[in-house]
C-alpha cells in the first residue's frame, strides 16, 4: 500500500482551519495531520478539542508549537498556512526553505501586480525573496489552473468572494462575450464566517442579527484577484460586498451586458462547454438559480442566470460555501491535483 501523505496545519483555531482539519482527518491519502500554533499564540490550549468541544470523544487533538525541525524530523511534506496574511507572509519562505510544499490559505501570494498587492501592506524583510516567490506563486483555482498545480511548491488559495466573482465570469470572459466598456458590477453577500474569527463591532451579534450591511466599498481586497484572473481593470468592475446575518455562505449576483444579442441557449453552453471536466462546479439551466443552502456545506460553486428579452443584459446568479470552496475545501482540492489524485478526494 503507498505510504500516506504527511501534513500539518498551522492555524486550525480559526474556522478555516477547523473545516479543514474536519476534512484531512477523514481524506483517504493523509495521514492524521499535526496541528500547529505560532509562538505568540502561547496562550492558546494545548489541545483543539478545548477550543473546539464538537470534537471532543474522538481522540487527542494537540497543538504543537511550530518547529521546521520537529516536521522535518515527523517526516512532514506539505504545510497548510490557516495563518493571518502577515503570518503567512512571513512563515512560506521560511517554510520553502526547509523543503516544505505549501497551499497558503491566506492572501499572502495571490496577487501578481504591486498595484494591486499594495493594498495589504506587507514589509518584506528580503524583498528580493519576496518578489521571486510572488512569481513562483499558483493561484490556486484549480477551474482554471489545475495544469500549473501538480509542480507547485507555494500554492496561494484565493479569497471567497473572488472564488464566487471569477468562476462566474471567466467562461463569458475567455469567449470575449462581455460588452466590457459597459462594465460589471458584482454585489456580493457573504455570511459572518467570511470575517474570521476574532470578534469586532461589526461582527457582534447586536450589529448582525436582523440586518444587512455593505462594507469596504471600491476597496475590498478581493478585487485585485478578480482583476489579475480574469484579465480586466478594477475599473471595469465595481463590487460591493455585504454582510449577511447567516454563518457562512456567499451569494453573488452579477450583472453584465453583452456584446451581441445572443440566447439562454447559448450562454448556458458557454458555461457546460467550460466546465465539463470540473467536478466541483454546477451550472443550473435558466430559469432556475442557486440559492445559498444549495451549496452550503458542500464544495461546489453553483452558477445559475437569467438572460432579458434583448439577449444582451445577463444576471449571473454565484453560491458558494465561504468556508468550503472559499477556503477549506478549495485548499484540499489543490492539495489533491499537487499530488496527482482525484480532484474530490475527501471532499464527497
Amino acid at each position: 500500500m503507498t505510504a500516506k501523505l504527511k501534513i500539518a496545519v498551522l492555524g486550525a483555531t480559526g474556522y478555516s482551519g477547523l473545516e479543514l482539519t474536519r476534512i484531512l482527518l477523514h481524506h483517504p491519502r493523509v495521514e492524521k495531520p499535526l496541528l500547529l500554533r505560532r509562538a505568540a499564540e502561547g496562550s492558546t490550549p494545548s489541545d483543539l478539542a478545548e477550543i473546539f468541544p464538537a470534537l471532543s470523544g474522538n481522540g487527542a487533538y494537540p497543538l504543537h508549537p511550530l518547529s521546521w525541525s520537529w516536521l522535518k524530523q515527523e517526516g512532514v511534506e506539505l504545510l497548510f498556512l490557516a495563518t493571518p496574511h502577515e503570518a503567512s507572509r512571513t512563515l512560506a519562505p521560511e517554510a520553502i526553505h526547509e523543503g516544505l510544499r505549501i497551499v497558503d490559505l491566506s492572501g499572502a501570494w495571490r496577487l501578481k501586480q504591486a498595484r494591486h498587492c499594495a493594498i495589504y501592506g506587507f514589509r518584506d524583510a528580503d524583498t528580493l525573496k519576496a518578489a521571486e516567490l510572488t512569481e513562483k506563486a499558483i493561484y490556486g483555482l484549480p477551474e482554471l489552473h489545475s495544469d500549473q498545480l501538480p509542480g507547485a511548491q507555494l500554492v496561494a488559495n484565493p479569497g471567497c468572494y473572488a472564488t464566487s466573482v471569477i468562476l462566474a465570469l471567466a467562461p463569458l470572459v475567455r469567449a470575449d462575450l462581455l460588452n466590457r466598456e459597459q462594465g460589471i458590477i458584482s454585489d456580493s453577500k457573504s455570511g459572518v464566517s467570511g470575517a474570521g474569527k476574532e470578534p469586532t463591532a461589526k461582527t457582534h451579534f447586536v450589529s448582525v442579527a436582523d440586518n444587512l450591511s455593505a462594507y469596504s466599498v471600491f476597496n475590498h481586497r478581493h478585487v485585485g484577484e478578480m482583476a489579475e484572473q480574469l484579465g480586466i481593470d478594477t475599473q471595469e468592475l465595481v463590487f460591493t460586498p455585504h454582510l449577511l446575518p447567516i454563518p457562512r455562505g456567499i451569494l453573488s449576483t452579477i450583472y453584465v451586458r453583452l456584446k451581441n444579442s445572443t440566447t439562454a441557449a447559448a450562454i448556458e453552453s458557454c458555461f457546460r462547454s467550460f466546465y465539463q471536466h470540473r467536478r466541483w462546479v454546477r451550472i443550473f439551466a435558466t430559469p432556475k438559480l442557486p440559492q445559498v443552502q444549495f451549496s452550503l456545506n458542500t464544495n461546489y460553486c453553483d452558477i445559475g442566470f437569467c438572460l432579458a428579452e434583448d439577449g444582451q443584459r445577463l444576471v449571473l446568479v454565484s453560491c458558494i460555501d465561504n468556508l468550503l470552496k472559499g477556503a477549506a475545501g478549495q485548499a484540499v482540492q489543490n492539495m489533491n491535483l499537487m499530488y496527482g489524485w482525484r480532484e474530490d478526494e475527501g471532499l464527497q
